[in-house]
């Protein structure tokens, strides 16, 4: 009856068609606790055991000096204009290491944790996303990170120190005009020839674009298609996707021009080479028992490596939002109140609040993940949509608060460099709607279910036993999940066990496990139903993306919550974002249920599901109780505040527009109940209805506040003054142009000419 089925199912092309480059990507990485949230019966005790790290003494000292040091360095506005990063800052970040946080300290590096070099990130970010750029790259895929785990001792030894020190300044060529997350299209290719003394050479020809650092590159990482005509490795024609190490320097590279990529300068550009000509041993990352297999390389790193890098920049963002924001908010004023007082106001703040503590929370929870060996390809996926997606929606909320200030560019400006920004993130290493639609769900549907990989494996290779154990295991598995979603449905998940979960964690844990049973229930059935046709489904596997992706971040913020101690006062957090977890999973599966496709019995779960789901939803909204919590706790100073947004630069120069901003929010809350003393007298008339500045000598007089208290007041106002301020510019500084190309200048000496 097997050996039937499995013909059955060859003959009718009911088995996805998997290419050699998604096999690769397939395989790369290993499942973590991705694949209990895909089981149906997620195992909290193990999740909660997953380590939640910290920072060891030498990388706090590293946060505290040389990324304390650099950031002061930095003037965002001035980078901008220029165009590019001053040489001595180049120089300090060089001599500082860092662009080897993860090199291995006998080679040059520091050797630090994900964490680490995770928070370093951050970090920069908060206050300038061309420094965070020119430090993410070297640290994030490319020849370091690849070299690092798939070189040869003697690549190791000879060009980890020189990147670490940027002796070597590296980038990483993948993408070309016709050939992004489509590895299978590259162009770029790479033929094997010998040389009169009879030694192996690779000719190389190409054309890439997007390279950040390509301009000024010494050392290209390049990923080409790599041919043997005549065979002298034994392994035919096409040996497949290769990665090699390039000089810059030799014949035939072209580097320099330069992409614009949203007015952000940082070095980023196209890079060509025509018969350029490397030694095959020497220059293939990882020698010649690595050729073609640059793909799994890749995949693998970028496993690791996308877990890291984009999602520390978003979350550090979301903090430096909410701190910066929350501050505007609490000194703007409007109609004798401060702004942050609307409900309109704290709606916004509310999720900048809660985007803030999930996104730490997931980025920590994934660090964790890559510092104990693990190379989540799922997570990774999860840990860079959501997190840039979440990064997005808060600088838009930001900006809707801040308003005409946000859109006035200037130096005064702390939100427009992320804003224009936040579609970087959203783009590379690989785009979010390819991410969603094809990697979270398309690889998490084999990856993490306990038997389809097996299946599908067991059907390639015509292997009936195989085939049979797991279709039985695959059974059972659905009937389990079955009876699991409709106990979970009536009882509304009452009926789970909580796991390790004690007080207000255990409503939300047992409403995660009745949403894996019904995702596990879902999957299941709707790769059932559509089979080969699920790589083109992208909504659906969207929708599925989402829910598995929330189930992620709602367990990192559980776990978060446990390792900080369960404090008391995070309770409105922990709600605010497992109830906007849940939530947003409970958008998911009525999006599913909408659009369900099954054979025959699709408009009968179509109607039982939708119905289900909406008179007995897993979960509502936050209510606007809540999210005002959530407001407050951006309006006011404390220590809880500080805890929320930790590693978000904040300036030594206390002309710095963000130390203003600081300065101007202490002393406001300091002068707060004076300020109300006085609005009392006026209500009491003890004082006139005038302007604030104007009653303090009449109050002073009246003894309603000290000498003291009036120049508190005074200094009050002036800084918020000053916090108010929005940049403006003479016609000359407005029209200047800093660096005229020679194009220009040439059109218009001929134009002076003429």
């Amino acid at each position: 009856m097997f050996s039937f089925l499995v013909k059955l199912i060859k003959k009718n092309n009911l088995l996805p068609k998997i290419s050699k480059t998604e096999r690769e990507a397939l395989n790369a990485g290993n499942v973590w606790v991705e694949g209990e949230l895909f089981s149906g019966r997620p195992d909290f005790h193990r999740i909660m055991k997953e380590i939640y790290p910290q920072l060891t003494a030498d990388e706090k000292a590293f946060l505290d000096g040389p990324v304390e040091e650099v950031c002061n360095m930095v003037k965002v506005w001035d980078i901008l204009q220029q165009k590019e990063v001053p040489d001595y800052v180049w120089d300090f970040l060089k001599k500082h290491r860092f662009f080897g946080l993860m090199i291995p300290k006998e080679h040059g590096g520091h050797g630090f944790s994900a964490l680490a070099s995770s928070a370093v990130i951050g970090k920069l970010n908060t206050h300038s996303m061309t420094l965070n750029s020119v430090v993410l790259i070297p640290n994030s895929i490319g020849p370091g990170e690849l070299l690092t785990h798939y070189g040869t001792p003697t690549q190791k030894e000879f060009y980890l120190p020189r990147l670490a020190s940027g002796d070597e300044m590296p980038a990483f060529a993948l993408t070309e005009p016709k050939a992004g997350s489509d590895a299978g299209s590259l162009t770029s290719s790479g033929t094997l020839f010998k040389d009169s003394a009879g030694k192996l050479k690779i000719r190389l020809n190409w054309s890439k674009r997007y390279i950040t650092l390509a301009p000024i590159s010494t050392l290209l990482g390049l990923a080409f298609r790599l041919y043997d005509p005549e065979n002298f490795l034994g392994k035919g024609e096409d040996i497949g996707i290769t990665c090699a190490l390039v000089s810059t320097k030799l014949e035939g590279v072209e580097v320099g021009r330069r992409h614009d990529p949203m007015g952000v300068p940082f070095p980023n550009g196209p890079t060509k080479g025509v018969d350029v000509v490397i030694d095959a041993e020497s220059h293939i990352i990882g020698g010649l028992d690595w050729a073609g297999k640059g793909w799994r390389m890749l995949m693998e790193a970028l496993s690791a490596g996308r877990a890291i890098s984009l999602p520390a920049g978003a979350a550090a963002g979301a903090k430096a939002v909410a701190r910066n924001v929350g501050a505007y908010a609490a000194l703007r004023q409007q109609f004798g109140m401060s702004i942050g007082q609307f409900e309109g106001i704290q709606e916004p703040l509310a999720r900048i609040a809660g985007n803030a503590y999930i996104m730490e929370a997931a980025r920590i929870f994934t660090c964790g993940a890559v510092d104990s060996g693990n190379k989540p390809s799922v997570v990774s996926a999860i840990a860079k949509y959501q997190q840039t997606e979440l990064v997005r929606q808060t600088v838009n909320d930001g900006m809707d608060i801040v308003g005409g200030k946000g859109i006035s560019r200037g130096p005064r400006n702390l939100l427009a460099d992320g804003y224009t920004s936040a579609p970087i993130a959203i783009t590379v290493e690989g785009a979010n709607i390819l991410t969603r639609t094809l990697i979270i769900f398309g690889q998490g549907a084999l990856r993490c279910h306990p038997y389809m990989q097996a299946e599908v494996t067991a059907l390639e290779n015509d292997d009936v036993k195989g085939f049979r154990n797991a279709l039985l295991g695959h059974i059972a598995h659905v009937t389990r999940n079955f009876f699991l979603t409709v106990l979970y449905t009536l009882t509304r998940g009452s009926v789970a066990l909580a796991g390790p979960f004690t007080g207000p964690t255990v409503k939300y844990a047992k409403k995660l496990k009745w949403a894996s049973a019904l995702y596990a229930l879902m999957a299941d059935l709707v790769v059932a139903g559509l089979g080969p046709r699920l790589k083109q489904k992208g909504k659906i596997a969207g929708r599925f993306a989402d829910v598995l992706s929330w189930m992620y971040l709602g367990s990192a913020t559980l776990r978060r919550y446990d390792a900080e101690g369960c404090r008391k006062e995070d309770i409105p957090l922990l709600d605010y974002s497992m109830q906007t977890s849940l939530y947003n999973i409970q958008q998911g599966f009525e999006g599913i249920f909408q659009n369900f496709e099954f054979p025959i019995i699709g408009g009968l779960i179509r109607f039982v599901g939708s119905t289900i789901m909406r008179l007995n939803p897993i979960a509502k909204p936050p209510s606007d109780k809540l999210g005002e919590k959530l407001a407050k706790i951006l309006l006011t100073p404390s220590e809880q505040r500080d805890r929320l947004t930790w590693n978000t630069w904040v300036p030594a120069d206390d002309q710095e527009p963000l130390a203003i901003i600081e300065r101007a929010f202490n002393l406001h809350h300091k002068s707060l109940p004076l300020v109300k003393a006085i609005k009392k007298a006026v209500r009491a008339r003890e004082l006139p209805k005038k302007p604030l500045l104007d009653l303090l000598d009449i109050a002073l007089e009246k003894k309603i506040i000290t000498a003291e208290q009036a120049q508190l007041i005074r200094d009050t106002e002036a800084a918020r003054d000053e916090v108010l301020a929005v940049d403006d510019f003479s016609p000359e500084e407005y029209f200047s142009r800093p660096k005229e190309s020679k194009e220009t200048e040439s059109q218009e000496l001929a134009v002076a000419g003429a």
